[in-house]
């Protein structure tokens, strides 16, 4: 008699859509997703050329609500004594003159290069598009992110150590 041993098989790779297919690829998205479940993994964003695909597990998101609200404590996020400040909280006539800087990518907000140093910026810094305002981590990577504009600081919409989502604003600069 010979014992039989369960057969788990891994995914095989996707091929890549034909040009012209359309946006998705369905074979591709279960793969992705079985390996999420498989890795126990929250978020995946894969990007191949200019196609971006960004799939998220085991979170809230209510689309009326200005920030991401995350299912359980990250590990390592540090607190702030401070409440975040949403953008319910201030006046639409207030912030229409101004521009946001959003995050180009999920994962923590770092307002300084380390715990120890000073803030990228604070209210009233005046910035350009090559200022650095912030770091954002995502799977262990510590990428500086930009301005991308000029002007001054007028108000700061996360705080250190908070998850951010893809597009999210995180500051309002007035225009120089």
């Amino acid at each position: 008699m010979s014992k039989n041993k369960p057969n788990k098989k891994k995914p095989a790779p996707a091929k890549a859509p034909p040009a012209g297919a359309g946006p998705m690829n369905i074979d591709l998205l279960q793969q992705i997703t079985a390996l999420m479940k498989d890795n126990d993994l929250n978020t995946v964003d894969v990007r191949d050329g200019e196609r971006r695909i960004v799939l998220k597990r085991g979170a809230v998101y209510v689309e009326s609500a200005p920030s991401y609200a995350p299912s359980a404590p990250h590990a390592g996020a540090e607190r702030s004594a401070a409440p975040a400040v949403s953008a319910t909280t201030t006046s639409v006539d207030d912030d229409k003159d101004l521009t946001a800087i959003k995050s180009p990518m999920v994962g923590t907000f770092y307002s300084s290069p380390s715990p120890d140093a000073k803030v990228f910026i604070n209210v009233g810094s005046v910035v350009n598009a090559d200022t650095d305002v912030c770091i954002i981590e995502a799977m262990k990577v510590f990428n500086n992110i930009k301005a991308e504009t000029s002007g001054v600081i007028a108000k700061i919409l996360v705080n250190n150590g908070q998850t951010v989502e893809f597009g999210q604003p995180l500051f309002l600069v007035r225009p120089a």
